[in-house]
């Protein structure tokens, strides 16, 4: 290995912090440098609500690398500390921290600059460029610290958006006493991750804890003396619109990619300004990387470009990055199967591959079962429901599971996908049983033998 060698990473969060860690178990003498714009290293952006309701004790639990770590990893951390500048024909970074302006040359870059919450453009939403007391987005410490100092018990929170983490926040602030709303512009909830058949079972679920506007699209902020006091939302189909007292406003509905910098040096980007990167990590100017939220990949069933927004897939791309960047050589899989889970109110639900709506529709098969986690004579089963998706051959394409171990029996179906499996071999899979444990068969199998009848019926 080369100890002249220099990486030079921008952001440390799971993606950069991933791919520092294994560019230094690639090459030991290698200089390695990462420059962070915040003031943690790498941390769980992922358990933020939990420790808003206090599952989690103390934010810094969250910080998976310190610095002392990085310090004996002999891997350079520069915390608060801003990238201005990238010179790719001179191979320089230009950073400052506070005053002092930091100059690095690099032999290969890797650009983790992650991605921005989007703020809709909902009327008298900011006051003097900021946004008006009491509205926050969750993507930072400092975010959900902030969060939390506006929390009171038998207050009123709204929350705009209704996906994975609008639902996580509306979990853990029922916890901390609160009255919460969810206002969702789209038709059902989850919509990015769930069926609408799959989504109507966890709405109505939740529901008994919450209240859910959805097709309603919020308008315009009432203040008073600079404090939010209501929300006024509109229905998408009456137009019929409505007052919500709130006391915390939190934003949830998606973010944008932090390309400036790769834009600025020539890194080929999509329409939606997401960086083009290949199975290496690499962007298409040379001997630079980029991994996390602000990349796009190949989707493993559609083969389509898809952005990358789960920290399991800025993992893997990091450690390609990592290891590349440091003359090794990995190759993720040949696209993202974007498996993903959550729970929230007692309930898991999780997913694999692509949902119906990115799919066409008279390609596909698809199967559900309803059924318990233990044998019906058995008492204390818990429900759970299974819908998997196929091609017309059979292929195993896509799934989604709400209920008890939705997340492990999607895990299952993560490696059918993967390995190319026919429906006809995963229905056969022999499952673990034991009347306190599992039933005879699972309802990944059973859910496998629905579309196997259809299927059949169709030829």
């Amino acid at each position: 290995m080369n100890e002249d060698k220099h990486v030079v990473i921008i952001g440390c969060g799971a993606g950069g912090g991933t791919a520092a860690q294994f560019a230094r178990k690639t090459d030991r003498k290698a200089k390695i440098t990462v420059f962070e714009k915040g003031k943690y290293p790498q941390y769980s952006k992922c358990g933020l609500p939990y420790v808003i309701s206090g599952e989690i004790p103390e934010f810094e639990d969250l910080i998976e690398f310190s610095e002392e770590w990085f310090a004996k990893s002999k891997i350079g951390l520069f915390l608060n500390t801003v990238v201005d500048r990238i010179d790719v024909k001179e191979k320089l970074v230009i950073a400052k921290k506070q005053n002092e302006t930091i100059e690095t040359k690099y032999d290969s870059l890797i650009i983790a600059t992650g991605a921005t919450p989007f703020i809709p453009p909902i009327e008298n939403i900011r006051e003097n460029n900021r946004l008006v007391d009491g509205i926050c987005v969750v993507r930072t410490i400092d975010d959900a610290r902030k969060i939390s100092s506006m929390i009171k018990k038998g207050g009123n929170a709204t929350i705009i958006g209704a996906g994975l983490i609008g639902l996580e926040m509306a979990d853990n602030l029922v916890k901390k006493g609160m009255n919460v709303t969810v206002i969702e512009a789209l038709p059902s909830i989850l919509l990015n991750t769930l069926d609408v058949d799959m989504s109507k079972i966890v709405c109505e679920e939740i529901s008994k804890h919450i209240k859910i506007f959805t097709d309603y699209l919020a308008t315009k902020i009432k203040n008073d003396n600079g404090k939010i006091c209501k929300v006024v939302i509109k229905n998408n189909e009456t137009d019929e619109e409505q007052s919500i007292f709130t006391d915390l406003l939190i934003i949830s509905v998606g973010c944008r990619p932090d390309t400036s910098l790769a834009k600025t040096i020539g890194c080929k980007l999509n329409e939606k300004g997401y960086i083009v990167v290949n199975n290496k990590s690499e962007t298409s100017v040379e001997n630079v990387y980029a991994v996390g939220d602000c990349t796009e990949y190949i989707d493993f069933v559609t083969k389509k470009p898809t952005p990358i927004g789960l920290g399991s897939i800025a993992v893997r791309q990091a450690i390609a990055a990592g290891v590349n960047a440091t003359g090794g050589k990995y190759e993720p899989p040949a696209g993202v199967l974007q498996t993903c889970t959550s729970d929230f109110f007692g309930l898991e639900i999780a997913s694999v591959g692509p949902n119906i709506s990115s799919i066409n529709d008279s390609e596909i098969v698809t199967g559900k079962f309803n059924g318990s986690s233990l044998p019906e004579y058995f008492p204390g089963g818990k429900p759970i429901t299974v819908k998997v998706f196929t091609n017309n051959s059979g292929k195993i394409i896509s799934a989604q599971a709400v209920g008890c171990n939705a997340a492990q029996r999607i895990n299952t179906f993560a490696c059918a996908i993967l390995a190319g499996m026919n429906v006809e071999t995963l229905r056969k899979l022999e499952t673990a049983y034991a009347p306190p444990v599992a039933p005879t068969l699972d309802a990944v199998t059973l859910a496998c033998d629905m579309v196997s009848m259809k299927l059949n019926h169709r030829r």
